[in-house]
């Protein structure tokens, strides 16, 4: 499976969060699988801790790349063909960050790792 990681999921991985998971968890250790951060989760990290809305547990700059790379996660840049699905996807809900990485799932065939409840209704798999 290749599995990108909504912006809580790889924060919550990366903490050994009691929040994750066993299944999510399970899918991103899975050797087999490729585990994926989206520009767009880094993005909205930056954006929060900046603005003061996030705390982060190590700095952002030991996060990105580090924490990316010790984990073995590969970015997700975006690319025109995401931008033109957000054009198709409905609201249900506005959280810019979170509807470009459902577009990126649907376009690229990601199953996504997230316990948002909006996420299913765009017709992508979830693990959580």
């Amino acid at each position: 499976m290749r599995l990108p990681l909504d912006s809580h999921a790889f924060l919550w991985f990366c903490d050994g969060s009691a929040s994750f998971s066993a299944s999510a968890r399970a899918a991103i250790e899975d050797l087999g699988n490729e585990k994926y951060v989206s520009h767009a989760t880094v993005w909205e990290l930056a954006i929060k801790a900046s603005l003061g809305k996030l705390r982060l547990a190590v700095p952002f700059d030991k996060l990105f790349p580090g924490a990316l790379l010790s984990n073995g996660f590969i970015t997700l840049p975006p690319d025109f063909r995401h931008y033109h699905e957000l054009l198709t996807l409905p609201f249900h809900h506005r959280d810019p960050f979170d509807r470009l990485i459902v577009a990126q799932a649907r376009v690229e065939g990601l199953t996504l790792v997230s316990c948002d409840p909006h996420f299913p209704a765009y017709g992508v798999p979830v693990i959580w």
